[in-house]
């Protein structure tokens, strides 16, 4: 009997102390301010149901930053993401909605400045030679011209907000090799897969650099690449412009655990 009363006590105690720590988690969430910077893979779009407000921004109610948002009910969200921005444009026009008081920011940026949309248009209809001679042209931005451009960038939203967390996401591979005979060959996604590991390796380490967390999705991605047959991520479709980006499994699956775990 006495083994009973302090197994129950031990329950108890437990489950005290998880609703503590569930409280605490809630507490410290409806206290954030939270904005959310960057490109298309932060705006969402891929993912559809796009805010009317948004315009060609594309913003989703799908994407990770609304979802942690209308999750955690933070205590403000500014949702600025837009598609097509590079990390100059971010800079430019998006870091007014940061704030002294800001306390949460996520950004992801640099797909752009390297000419991802470009790189995929020669990709998807040029030869094997032709994409990877733009895949070495975007490498090279990335690891010569990129890092200044995210050095002012990140330096500009710690000016504007100093006491804030700030989240820096990357990008994931976007082919599984091997699995699939139709659209590119493995040379292209091969060479495809690569420069997606520079561009984050440049990003991981100026976001280091900054003091910022980075944060990487090429783990959650692993096994939902395009081929893979569970595939988070768009292949060439219409609206040609959501190619290539998440769909509503990469932004809930993929971008919103690896952004919330750290968030």
């Amino acid at each position: 009997m006495r083994r009973i009363r302090t197994f129950s006590a031990s329950l108890t105690l437990m489950g005290t102390l998880g609703a503590l720590l569930v409280g605490t988690g809630t507490a410290q969430a409806a206290g954030e301010r939270y904005v959310a910077l960057g490109d298309s893979y932060s705006s969402g779009v891929g993912a559809g149901s796009y805010l009317s407000d948004s315009g060609s921004c594309k913003r989703s109610s799908k994407s990770y930053p609304a979802l942690w948002s209308a999750s955690n009910a933070p205590a403000s969200f500014s949702f600025v993401a837009c598609s097509g921005a590079t990390s100059t444009t971010v800079r430019n026009t998006q870091l007014g909605s940061l704030t002294g008081s800001t306390t949460l920011v996520s950004v992801s940026a640099g797909g752009n400045d390297i000419g991802f949309a470009d790189i995929m248009t020669v990709c998807v209809l040029q030869s094997d030679q032709a994409c990877i001679n733009a895949v070495n042209t975007g490498t090279a931005k990335a690891r010569n011209e990129l890092p200044g451009q995210l050095d002012q960038l990140y330096s500009g939203i710690r000016t504007r907000s100093p006491g804030a967390r700030v989240m820096v996401l990357g990008y994931p591979r976007f082919y599984k090799l091997g699995s699939c005979i139709v659209g590119i060959g493995d040379t292209k996604r091969k060479a495809l897969d690569d420069a997606a590991d520079t561009l984050n390796s440049v990003i991981s380490g100026r976001a280091a650099a900054a003091g910022f967390r980075f944060i990487d999705v090429r783990g959650p991605f692993t096994g939902h690449e395009i081929c893979s047959g569970d595939a988070w991520i768009h292949s060439t479709r219409i609206p040609v412009d959501e190619s290539y980006h998440p769909n509503t499994k990469g932004q809930q699956y993929g971008y919103l655990p690896s952004f919330d775990a750290i968030a």
